[in-house]
Formats: C-alpha cells, structure tokens, sequence
C-alpha cells in the first residue's frame, strides 16, 4: 500500500463545499413499552452533538492532517450556532453564508440499547440569494487549494454546482463529489464521483452482472466527461471506474457498528490523498482502509492517520 507522510498531508489543502447539518444523539434506557401506543419508552440519560454532512467531511479531513476549509450555508438560529462552535474547535477553516428564512438541518437519532430507534429530521431549502454569494466565496477560497470536494446532501446547498465544478476545472482542481438525486448531469467534468449502489442504481439502473455494471458504469462515465467513477459496494468493498478500466478492492473484514458516515470518511480519505499528490488509484486502497475502520465506530465518526498508516 502506498503511504504518504504526514507532512506531506499536513501541506495538502482541500475546500470543501456543501450540506451541513447537526447530528444530535439522544441516548437513554428502555424498560418499558408506553401504555398510549406500542413504542418503546426511552428515559434519556445523554445526549451528544456532532458535526453532520459537509461538516463531517471537513472535519474527517483535519483528523487526517490536511489543512481544510469549509464553505456552506446555514441558518440563523440555534443549530447553526451550536455547529459553528463545533466547527470552531476543529482547526476548520469556516466559511458560513447565514439564511434567516433557512432552517439548519438537524438529524435527531434516539438511541436505546445500543441501537437506533428513531431519527427525525428538522429541515428547509436555502434561498437562491445566498447560494449566490456563495460563489463569490467560491472563488475568492479556489486559488489556495489543492483539491475541492462537493458534499451534496440533496439539502439545496449545492445549487449552483455546475458553475463551481467549471471554474475548480478552468483553475486546474481536483474535483471529488459525494453525489445525490438521480440527476448526474450537474456534476459534468468533475474528476470523480462516489456514489454508493443504491444511488448509482438510481441513475443507471440495475445491473445483471460485473459485466452489465461495469459497462454501464463506463458509460456514465464517459457520458459526464470524469475521470473515475468510485462505487462503494459496502461489505463487497469498492470498484474504480477509470480509462484504464477497473481496479476493485474487498472490504477490510471488521465487525460493522454503524455505517453513519462512511461515505463522508471514504470521500475525505479520497481527497486528502489526492491533494498530497497521490493518483486515484493509489488512494483507493487507503480510502477503503479507512471505511473499513469508521464502520467500527458509533455515529458520524473520523479516522486519524495513525489509524491508517501505522
């Protein structure tokens, strides 16, 4: 496996653009199902608050060394609050627009015995004003960076994309995006998208066999003008659609925990490595490493260095 040093992830710059929200951990015992309806009664002892969606991903970057900054749009109100305080503590860079009309997203997870018993998600779109001065923003953070990953959580942040991906192109970026929706033509001429099998699924239909999908893969990707398309495959691990082919990784055998965030520590891993100066075929096997290691760990959660190097 190809390492790289830390100081070499120390000097590597990614922007990341997207969807934040709060992630918010009620956890609490459960003795009893309720006399008013058959549910389980949940006597909350803890509760626990981290950085969801884009936030999580700029912070999975600065677990790993590299420099990141973040650039969003959020509410005005007290999650956003509540983020930006979490935020601040990181080493993040923060960009934030604030939206008074917008409220901040807020994925709520009950948690008893050991395992998720409900979510509930608070949560608007953002007006089309401030995605505006987001790209003014955009373009002041571009020159400083190394690589630029779109986080796109389908929450309304990432309106103007198709701009901000030609521009990151035009100034000779990386490009990485977690993509979302069934709309794939917004992303053209990115570097790589990450789609797992249920959103890939959605854009290209099943597939019969290897075949069908790397057939159909390629397709997309040609179509969209990418350089690689990475499939996450959860316990069947990962495959690489690139003009050279395919390269497919198996999943690192651990005992899965919780799969919330995977996707944000793969694509972070991705980047991070890309920014260094690694290809994407030789950060394949590291970002799969080190899903393989977030999966083990409870909630929205990061990987550090040591982790995947030593």
């Amino acid at each position: 496996m190809t390492t790289i040093t830390k100081q070499q992830l120390s000097q590597a710059r990614v922007l990341v653009v997207g969807d934040v929200m709060l992630d918010r951990y009620w956890y609490g015992a459960v003795d009893r199902i309720s006399p008013e309806a058959p549910v389980p009664v949940v006597r909350v002892t803890r509760e626990d608050e981290r950085m969801g969606g884009a936030a999580n991903v700029a912070y999975n970057l600065v677990t790993l060394g590299t420099q990141s900054s973040l650039l969003t749009v959020v509410g005005n109100d007290e999650a956003s609050h509540k983020l930006e305080a979490l935020v601040a503590g990181t080493g993040i860079q923060a960009h934030f627009g604030r939206d008074t009309e917008l409220k901040t997203t807020v994925k709520l997870r009950v948690i008893g015995r050991q395992q998720q018993l409900l979510r509930m998600d608070f949560e608007n779109t953002p007006q089309t004003e401030i995605l505006a001065s987001q790209t003014a923003a955009f373009i002041g953070l571009l020159p400083q960076q190394d690589a630029v990953l779109f986080s796109d959580y389908g929450k309304g942040g990432l309106a103007h994309v198709s701009d901000m991906i030609a521009r990151a192109r035009a100034a000779g970026k990386p490009i990485l995006i977690d993509p979302k929706g069934t709309d794939y033509s917004r992303y053209q001429g990115a570097t790589v998208i990450t789609p797992n099998k249920a959103e890939l699924q959605q854009v290209i239909g099943h597939w019969h066999n290897e075949a069908d999908l790397t057939s159909k893969a390629q397709t997309l990707r040609e179509q969209l003008g990418l350089q690689a398309l990475l499939l996450t495959r959860s316990e069947e691990g990962m495959t690489l659609f690139d003009a050279q082919g395919q390269i497919s990784v198996s999943a690192q055998a651990r005992e899965v925990f919780d799969v919330t965030g995977a996707g944000d520590t793969v694509i972070a891993t991705m980047a991070a490595m890309v920014a260094a100066g690694m290809s994407l075929r030789d950060a394949l096997p590291l970002a799969n490493r080190a899903g393989g290691v977030v999966v083990g760990k409870f909630g929205t959660a990061t990987v550090s260095y040591e982790e995947l190097f030593v």
